[in-house]
């Protein structure tokens, strides 16, 4: 007989979100995504450093197969070619940061090996990656405010494909469907992040002609040690809030502390609703 366990949903639901029923306190998950980022951001950096280096080697290695970068530059469809081999070679990786974020969002540990941990999912997370790509671009191409509705309307659909197991077309249409309720909010606190990248860029190009060099570029990596995992802490206490995460447990003291629980229901262990990491 299977054992029994305990299901939580941690945060909001599906149904509730299609309805637009959620809220977004920007001020308060900035808040929370800098606590969570001062303690747990060496998990989601160093998971950022390898797919940064393997997205400089493949680059590398598709550019020299193709001509080289400057003829890459000079030529859109090879420009296309580079970033989509890219895309298929870094977003495994990057799904399982953009996961670490989630994780944080419901009071888990991270380590960096998690960066490994969903490529059973990569397929579904590449063609993904390339669908909001392309969607995304058309927008901008069209006019630059279908693209910028398309990015902050998108932002969620890789832990859809992952947490909850949807393909990458439902979850670009349920992502859609739901955060457009909240865009405004939603729009606030990815511009604040913005804002914050271009205040970092700044001293950076700033002192880049000059002898001061080393010393704009040592600021801007040590801002981007911490605006980079607050990105996706960021995120993942957005997901947490509209879609909600489902936990295991076999006892519910084990539900992590400070987070909304709500609709806890028993299922068999061996179901494969439940989210494990």
């Amino acid at each position: 007989m299977p054992e029994k366990i305990t299901i939580v949903q941690v945060g909001g639901n599906i149904e509730s979100a299609l309805k637009g029923d959620y809220h977004i306190d920007v001020r308060a998950t900035l808040n929370e995504a800098w606590q969570q980022t001062l303690k747990s951001r060496m998990s989601i950096n160093l998971g950022l450093l390898f797919s940064l280096i393997l997205g400089i080697l493949t680059s590398l290695l598709v550019s020299n197969y193709l001509g080289g970068i400057e003829a890459v530059l000079a030529d859109p469809q090879a420009s296309m070619l580079l970033n989509v081999v890219v895309t298929i070679a870094v977003w495994p990786f990057v799904g399982g940061v953009e996961m670490m974020g989630v994780l944080h969002a419901v009071g888990m540990k991270t380590n960096a090996k998690m960066t490994f941990t969903f490529l059973k999912r990569a397929s579904w997370v590449v063609l993904c990656a390339l669908f909001t790509s392309v969607l995304i671009s058309l927008g901008f191409q069209l006019l630059v405010l279908p693209g910028i509705f398309l990015a902050v309307t998108l932002s969620l659909t890789v832990p859809l494909v992952i947490e909850k197991k949807m393909s990458p077309m439902k979850a670009i249409v349920i992502s859609i469907q739901t955060l457009r309720f909240r865009f405004k909010e939603l729009f606030v606190l990815y511009f604040l992040l913005f804002m914050a990248l271009v205040s970092l860029l700044f001293p950076l190009a700033l002192l880049l002609e000059s002898s001061m060099a080393p010393l704009g570029i040592v600021i801007f990596l040590f801002g981007m040690s911490f605006l980079a995992p607050m990105f996706y802490n960021v995120k993942g206490i957005l997901y947490r809030e509209i879609f909600g995460v489902s936990l295991a447990t076999n006892n519910t003291t084990d539900i992590p502390v400070n987070v909304n629980v709500s609709n806890s229901k028993k299922l068999d262990s061996d179901s494969d609703d439940t989210f494990s990491a």
